[in-house]
C-alpha cells in the first residue's frame, strides 16, 4: 500500500480525493496547510507521494516543495502538484523546485488524477 500526503486547503477537494484515493488502496494522510504538511512529514516521513496544491495560506506549493526537499533530503518520497494554476510559469516553477509532476485539476477527472499520481509514482521510482 502506497503511502499519500495530500496537502490542500478546499475541503471539499480534499475530502474526494482522499475517498479516491483510499479506494484504490493508499494510505492517506491529509494536510490542510504546507505547514500542518511539513509537520506530517518530520513525524511520518515515509510517505511514498506528496500531493499538493499551489496556492495555500501562508506558503505555495513551490516554496513547499522546496522546504521538503532541503529539509528531507533523505526523504523517498515524489512531489505531485495538484492544482488549478495551469500557467506554463506554474507548471516550470514546480517542476524546477523539484515536482515529479503537475496534474491540473480542472483538465482531469479523480480517478484519471488516481492514474496519473501511479503513472509518475511508478516512472519516479528511484
Amino acid at each position: 500500500m502506497k503511502k499519500l500526503l495530500l496537502v490542500d486547503d478546499d475541503a471539499f477537494l480534499r475530502d474526494m480525493y482522499a475517498i479516491k484515493f483510499s479506494e484504490s488502496d493508499y494510505d492517506v494522510h491529509i494536510a490542510e496547510t504546507a505547514h500542518q504538511a511539513l509537520t506530517q512529514i518530520k513525524q511520518t516521513p515515509d510517505f511514498d507521494i506528496i500531493l499538493l496544491d499551489m496556492i495555500m495560506p501562508g506558503m505555495t506549493g513551490v516554496e513547499l516543495i522546496v522546504e521538503i526537499t532541503s529539509s528531507f533530503p533523505d526523504m523517498k518520497a515524489c512531489c505531485i502538484v495538484l492544482s488549478n494554476q495551469g500557467q506554463e510559469s506554474d507548471i516550470a516553477a514546480a517542476k524546477a523546485a523539484g515536482a515529479a509532476g503537475y496534474i491540473i485539476k480542472a483538465e482531469a477527472i479523480p480517478s484519471d488524477v488516481v492514474a496519473q499520481v501511479a503513472t509518475l509514482l511508478t516512472n519516479t521510482k528511484k
